[in-house]
């Protein structure tokens, strides 16, 4: 993700969430987080999708994903997993976790698929609605060395 995909990542955002991320935080994490890694998926020039972590120590922390509701089901939410697997892979990371809400079924199947495992619950997380979140890991983050096609996976 870059500066000039803000615009974009915002359309899916406020398509996606009923509390979103400020356009501030996304610059934020884009510029000045050295801990953040964040993609985005494009159909031509159009974002339609994104996702980001941050990189603490042994752990990743997915802070976001998101897909435009126009592209949902062809796989890119699942692409952009695995992406932020791969650059966590890449700089050695060994387990990855998340929240997710625990009405978000769609997306917690997404997350069992590529071996997350629930872990507990955070009781009133979001607090645009005060549902729990449903707390995932993935430990061990599957797969060998990181493998990208030649590709860096995490620029």
């Amino acid at each position: 993700m870059s500066l000039a995909d803000i615009d974009g990542v915002m359309v899916v955002e406020r398509l996606s969430f009923p509390t979103t991320w400020s356009r501030q935080a996304f610059v934020h994490e884009v510029t000045a987080n050295t801990h953040a890694r964040y993609f985005v998926a494009r159909a031509g020039r159009q974002v339609v999708g994104y996702g980001g972590m941050w990189l603490i120590l042994d752990e990743a922390h997915v802070t976001n994903i998101a897909v435009h509701p126009d592209w949902r089901g062809r796989g890119i939410g699942e692409a952009l997993m695995r992406r932020l697997m791969d650059c966590a892979r890449s700089y050695g990371i060994t387990r990855m976790t998340l929240e997710v809400r625990v009405s978000n079924h769609a997306a917690q199947n997404l997350y069992v698929k590529l071996g997350f495992r629930p872990a507990g619950i955070r009781k009133g997380y979001y607090t645009d609605t005060h549902e729990d979140a449903l707390i995932m890991w993935l430990d061990p983050i599957p797969g060998g060395p990181a493998d990208a096609g030649g590709e860096d996976p995490c620029p």
